[in-house]
């Protein structure tokens, strides 16, 4: 239940050639104290509850638990959301070992694209590919939780 997670921009749409998968995400965050985060996620057919705790001072590693729920409560979940509710496609991109998620925003955060690996140790290390461009793991500016908040920038 911990989740150990690099952040990346993405300066090139190049990827799109190498994705094997694509989802439709709309997400909305119930609660984003510093300590904990409830986020409720309807993924194409699916719909999750899920409660984050707070980062390591790194960014790079926190707690997570995620519940599968039906459609209908998250749909009325999402209504009591904070005031923006994220909506964007990930598209899956096998990268050697790993699966690269790579988060292509719509909406407030149109233009706005990042790349995430799940590693299995703090002490992996990837060799990202060109596409990939400046790393944002730790910067709260990047949290989905952050870009949810009315007025939030980050181009």
């Amino acid at each position: 239940m911990i989740e150990i997670e690099r952040k990346f921009l993405v300066n090139a749409t190049t990827f799109l050639e190498q994705a094997t998968g694509e989802k439709k995400i709309k997400q909305g965050y119930l609660t984003k104290d510093p300590e904990r985060t409830v986020r409720v996620r309807i993924m194409d057919q699916q719909a999750f509850l899920t409660i984050k705790g707070a980062s390591d001072a790194a960014g790079l590693m926190r707690f997570e638990w995620e519940k599968e729920i039906p459609m209908e409560e998250a749909e009325a979940l999402l209504k009591l959301a904070l005031p923006t509710v994220i909506e964007k496609i990930r598209y899956t991109v096998p990268h050697g070992q790993y699966i690269l998620e790579v988060d292509v925003f719509a909406g407030q955060h149109n233009g706005l694209i990042l790349c995430e690996v799940e590693l299995n140790s703090p002490q992996d290390t990837v060799v990202m590919p060109s596409w990939v461009g400046k790393e944002v793991t730790g910067d709260p500016t990047y949290y989905n939780s952050a870009l949810s908040s009315a007025g939030g920038e980050t181009k």
